[in-house]
């Protein structure tokens, strides 16, 4: 069974951006942790800047026959990215989206997530256990 952790604009910067909200564990380490929680599940992941390729890796893994769901942090793309939700929206797959600080907590802005209409769940403000719930919620559907 496979499970793709897809992660969005800046994360590759984790460990390095903004600690204070989001930490010093680096993105690696948060998939390395994911792979140790479940290893019996395949764990595959792509991050990248671009909403073009987010929306590719989405296609990708959400129509591939052994996926079982998909885990996305969309980063700030979730406050705007039309594009984002109706590809999410198109899947076979489900979803769920991770936020690793409460969003509802920060700049008004980032309160309302465009992508979370599609997505089967979201989960916000639990650090980097946020993965970790989505890819137990992902076993349980």
């Amino acid at each position: 069974m496979k499970i793709a952790i897809i992660n969005g604009p800046n994360l590759n910067l984790l460990g390095r951006r903004n600690p204070g909200i989001y930490g010093t564990e680096t993105l690696q380490d948060t998939l390395s942790r994911i792979r140790q929680t479940f290893p019996d599940i395949e764990i595959l992941d792509f991050q990248s800047n671009s909403e073009g390729a987010l929306i590719d890796a989405l296609q990708t893994f959400g129509y591939a026959p052994d996926i079982r769901g998909i885990v996305m942090n969309p980063g700030a793309y979730a406050h705007y990215s039309i594009a984002l939700a109706d590809t999410i929206e198109a899947l076979p797959v489900p979803v769920i989206e991770v936020h690793i600080s409460n969003i509802h907590a920060r700049e008004e802005f980032r309160h309302t997530s465009v992508t979370a209409r599609a997505a089967r769940a979201v989960i916000a403000g639990c650090g980097r256990q946020g993965y970790r719930l989505a890819v137990e919620a992902l076993l349980s559907m």
